[in-house]
């Protein structure tokens, strides 16, 4: 299976001889020049990018203390991280206001 275009993050491209192509926008690229990039979508299926505001669309515990981050808890300034430094799914670096640095999962916030 090829991988998603990086113009539009159409799913459906395919490979002919070096070059994959989209279907949708014509994009034409190799695959092994784009490198090791990792496409982060939030729980909408929204491409995020770092510097991107996000909300949090449920309630999660915060580890090793009792304080809970709140459904609707807006996120500015977000950090996509690189694939080596992802642990368990926890793909976004942010700071959360009252709580400090963290990491989140995409699954859990969307794009705002």
């Amino acid at each position: 299976m090829t991988n998603p275009c990086p113009q539009c993050q159409c799913d459906y491209t395919y490979a002919d001889r070096d070059l994959t192509i989209c279907p949708e926008c014509g994009h034409e690229w190799n695959e092994s020049e784009v490198g090791d990039q990792m496409i982060v979508k939030c729980s909408n299926g929204n491409v995020l990018n770092s510097g991107d505001s996000v909300t949090v669309i449920r309630d999660l515990k915060v580890k090793g203390s009792s304080s809970v981050v709140k459904v609707g808890t807006k996120v500015k300034n977000i950090r996509i991280l690189d694939p080596e430094y992802v642990v368990d799914g926890h793909d976004i670096d942010c700071k959360i206001e009252g709580f400090g640095a963290m990491k989140l999962k995409s699954s859990v916030v969307k794009k705002t």
